[in-house]
């Protein structure tokens, strides 16, 4: 088995002030053509929140937790963290991973599916990052964890939690609706070594999730945070359709899990805790949001453990009838369906 002397955790990256919103939403969008008053709509997101992502904060308070764990759990490896798109951004840390004599390193990355975008898009990042520093590290990246339980657990309890928030005549009557990052359709249709990895396995994590909730027949799909041209068909149902088409078939209450989501970042607590829970109110429709994993002690054990899978052989743990994800991704998988896309 492979000697590690790092850990690196990957993630997207979010500004942390109004000054950085539009920069770092430019950083985002670089090479897309997306025009300048399409970015100053979605910064008005961030300045709702004055202009603060809580995901950086969230990857700071994740990295504490796993340092925790790894010396409870006698792993040995100093931790690191790099973005995509903002500060710390991964070619700073790969270049600090070097200055510090690190030769192999372990990542994480902040999403729990296969797709272009959510595991070879990081894959991209890491060796770009590699290529512009000398010596820089051998990195490994960590398989997907849709269906592990130190992901679907969490996210089960959280679900029971928030059902418990809804008001007392229906908390025993609701629907669950799980919601995952829309995508391209060419891009779903590509994920995966064979293709449609990315719609499967949501499908998968939130029938896993509604079984333990105990909601195993009243539960749908649903998409958010679509930022595509209106020509490229995306995954759909959107969130709003979604709770529109419950009101009209008679809903008592929702219960909203994003289970595409590992911690409430903007994408969570803007399109659903603002925009969603604003769509439910109009509809009359009552609305509980579950919390994302975050810091959960089993989802950091999780993480904990996919090291010691990789690093000391221990048996891969899966729930559910796909298996655990591959380790190594082949050339072919996941690609970017960009051309299909364009067609």
């Amino acid at each position: 088995m492979p000697r590690y002397d790092s850990f690196l955790l990957v993630s997207f990256g979010g500004p942390e002030g109004r000054d950085d919103v539009v920069p770092f939403l430019e950083n985002v969008t670089r090479g897309r053509g997306v025009p300048r008053e399409r970015l100053e709509h979605v910064a008005e997101h961030y300045y709702r929140f004055g202009g603060v992502s809580p995901i950086n904060q969230q990857c700071r308070d994740l990295l504490a937790a796993v340092e925790k764990d790894f010396a409870a759990s006698g792993v040995d490896l100093p931790v690191y963290w790099g973005n995509r798109n903002w500060d710390p951004l991964l070619t700073d840390t790969v270049a600090a991973m070097a200055a510090d004599g690190r030769r192999h390193a372990i990542a994480f990355v902040t999403s729990a599916y296969s797709c272009y975008s959510s595991c070879r898009q990081y894959l991209e990042d890491i060796e770009r990052a590699r290529a512009a520093v000398p010596g820089a590290p051998r990195i490994d990246k960590l398989r997907p964890y849709f269906n592990h339980p130190g992901f679907v657990e969490p996210l089960a309890d959280a679900a029971r939690a928030a059902a418990a928030s809804l008001p007392l005549a229906v908390q025993d009557n609701y629907d669950l609706v799980f919601t995952a990052h829309s995508i391209p359709e060419a891009m779903a249709e590509a994920s995966g070594p064979s293709g449609g990895a990315y719609s499967r396995q949501f499908a998968e994590a939130s029938r896993l999730v509604a079984e333990r909730v105990g909601r195993p027949g009243s539960w749908r799909l649903a998409y958010q945070s679509r930022s595509g041209p209106p020509s490229v068909p995306w995954l759909g149902p959107d969130i709003g359709d979604c709770l529109a088409d419950l009101a009209r078939s008679g809903s008592r209450a929702v219960v909203v899990v994003p289970v595409g989501f590992i911690s409430d970042h903007m994408e969570v607590v803007f399109d659903l805790d603002v925009e969603a829970a604003q769509a439910a109110g109009r509809l009359g429709l009552p609305l509980a949001r579950a919390a994302t994993p975050s810091t959960d002690p089993r989802f950091v054990a999780m993480i904990t453990e996919l090291v010691a899978e990789r690093q000391d052989g221990l048996p891969p743990r899966a729930l559910g009838g796909l298996g655990p994800a591959l380790d190594v991704c082949g050339s072919g998988c996941c690609g970017t369906g960009r051309s299909r896309a364009s067609q």
